[in-house]
């Protein structure tokens, strides 16, 4: 061995890649049986990549700095555990005839090696990679190979869902488990298929005689199991026992929340159950912490309306409000906005319920009613932190209401959500809440309200004539769709998963308080005759967007229609 480390310096040495005073600082701290590798990068005096150089060079062996990336994994995924593959860094990435071409980040370690061959049943043919591709690798292989929630029903076996009682370690990345109990593995595998499925939330819900597991996506709830009602217990326990709630309470409502990794992406999970006639239901929202923040350009904003936001979000002090009904993409939009006026010259400052993406260079306020953190004392306390730009997750009371108008009547920028239909209503919300007008019509530069609609699939949507109850229902002309080709939802296909449709964008309708909407809001007028003149003075509502976007083949009249039902036409 200790030629083989010698070895391992000279080539190092060789290739310049480090000193001999490096190496010397090196075999000091070697400890534990550490590699000299694992020292050498611990000191930043080698990248992974420039070890997995030395390692091949070492032992005679090709080196490659990427892996292929198979989108068919063949079989030895099924066969290969991946905590197994992780541990050792190795991945079967091909074959040369009956030989498996398996790469790998210690060449060294030759039990993995030969234990590949016996698993696997063939020859073996070393490359050498950086650790660090090989499991970006392994991720992506397990991920496209990794079975369905559905595939392990035909596993639960009711002899041994006693082990799911005395299961509380948690794996440290979910695809890693290598747990025998059936119900761990349907809970691990219903978590992996819904961010694989891009799904927002899991319902888990008991009936009289059965159970029902749905997963919402695009915003649409679809069934995806149906367990037998016998395991209900066992599932409701297993998901409180990761989410640290209490097993033995079954009379109350409990809220708790899960951290896991899952194929290499940080997801947390809100966890709610409620008590029913049936058992507990169970509910969870997903979040993947590893997307990045969209956009203005990507939430569906175009041509003018676009200007007009970027130029809003630049102002120096004012409120703008998004407004919507829950799940519409607020928050999302007011990221957006932030993350577009973040610069260093800014200090930006939230406070939201949850915060669901961490923003670098912002500071972000979680609410916590346990100990009366809540939006009106932390905004409070924002005031005396110097902030530029405030958002304010929701204005749910007066008094937040009011110290978010004195915030912006004294210089500040804010940003905040409110739960009405349209836009112009609003600004009658905040009257009611007993807001003086020329407050209102003084600190309020816009609101905008928003709805999410489900992009048509692109590879099966079908092209078609609206029909002109259709185009009556929109609200638009015959005239508008001359020449112009609109699509309807096809049948479905492996893209969209059979349902027509694949991911969202949102329609929008904004309101910008120019002096004649501010003489209206000071006289007390009501949503109705706000809207008059604002439509009168150009603004598109909300199933307008929707038609030009339908012209525009991203959506369906069916979409548009169906998220903008409480709009009077």
């Amino acid at each position: 061995m200790a030629v083989a480390a010698k070895s391992l310096e000279a080539v190092l040495l060789e290739h310049g890649a480090v000193s001999e005073a490096m190496l010397e600082k090196a075999r000091e701290r070697q400890r534990d049986g550490r590699s000299l590798g694992d020292v050498l990068q611990e000191m930043g005096a080698i990248d992974g990549r420039t070890w997995a150089q030395a390692l091949a060079s070492h032992f005679g062996l090709p080196f490659v700095e990427q892996l292929p990336h198979d989108e068919n994994p063949s079989e030895w995924v099924n066969r290969l555990p991946i905590n197994y593959a992780k541990r050792y860094q190795l991945l079967p990435v091909g074959h040369d005839g009956d030989t498996v071409v398996l790469a790998i980040a210690d060449p060294s370690a030759l039990g993995a090696v030969d234990d590949v061959r016996l698993l696997l049943r063939r020859p073996v043919r070393v490359i050498v990679a950086p650790g660090a591709t090989i499991v970006d690798a392994i991720n992506r292989a397990y991920d496209l190979a990794s079975g369905s929630a559905s595939q392990l029903m035909d596993d639960l076996d009711e002899e041994r869902l006693d082990l799911v009682a005395t299961e509380l370690e948690e794996p440290r990345d979910l695809l890693d488990a290598d747990d025998e109990a059936p119900i761990i593995r349907l809970v691990n595998s219903l978590l992996f298929q819904a961010v694989k499925d891009r799904a927002s939330d899991i319902h888990i819900e008991p009936f009289e005689r059965d159970l029902t597991v749905r997963f919402r996506i695009d915003g649409i709830l679809y069934d995806i199991i149906s367990p037998p009602k016998r395991f209900q217990p066992v599932i409701s326990s297993r998901v409180k026992i990761m989410a640290g709630l209490n097993i033995a309470e079954k009379r109350l409502p409990q809220d708790g929340r899960i951290r896991i990794r899952l194929a290499g992406r940080d997801v947390d999970i809100r966890v709610s159950t409620v008590p029913t006639a049936h058992g507990e239901r169970v509910v969870m929202r997903l979040l993947d912490r590893s997307s990045t923040i969209l956009q203005l350009e990507e939430l569906g904003l175009t041509g003018h309306k676009l200007e007009v936001v970027s130029q809003l979000i630049r102002q120096p002090h004012g409120i703008v409000l998004v407004t919507g009904p829950t799940g519409s993409g607020k928050t999302t939009t007011l990221y957006a906005a932030l993350s577009k006026i973040n610069t260093i010259d800014k200090n930006i400052i939230t406070i939201e319920d949850p915060i669901e993406y961490q923003l670098h260079g912002v500071g972000q306020i979680q609410v916590n009613p346990k100990i009366d953190l809540t939006f009106a004392g932390g905004l409070r306390s924002i005031l005396r932190q110097d902030p530029d730009v405030i958002m304010v997750g929701e204005i749910r009371d007066v008094e937040t209401a009011k110290i978010a108008i004195q915030a912006a009547l004294t210089g500040h920028l804010v940003f905040s959500t409110l739960h009405t239909n349209d836009s112009c209503g609003a600004v009658t919300r905040l009257l009611d809440m007993g807001m003086e007008p020329f407050l209102v019509s003084s600190s309020l530069i816009a609101v905008m309200a928003q709805r999410l609609v489900r992009r048509v699939c692109p590879t099966c949507r079908i092209a078609y004539t609206p029909s002109l109850e259709e185009v009556r229902q929109l609200g638009m002309s015959s005239d508008r769709f001359e020449g112009e080709t609109v699509y309807r939802a096809g049948p479905g296909c492996q893209d969209c998963k059979k349902t027509g449709y694949r991911g969202r964008t949102g329609i929008h309708e904004l309101l910008v308080i120019d002096d004649e909407i501010r003489n209206l809001v000071m006289k007390n007028a009501d949503s109705a005759s706000i809207r008059r003149i604002a439509t009168a003075k150009g603004m598109s509502t909300l199933r307008e967007d929707g038609a030009d976007k339908l012209v525009a083949g991203i959506t369906t009249a069916d979409e548009v229609l169906r998220v903008t039902q409480d709009e009077i036409v």
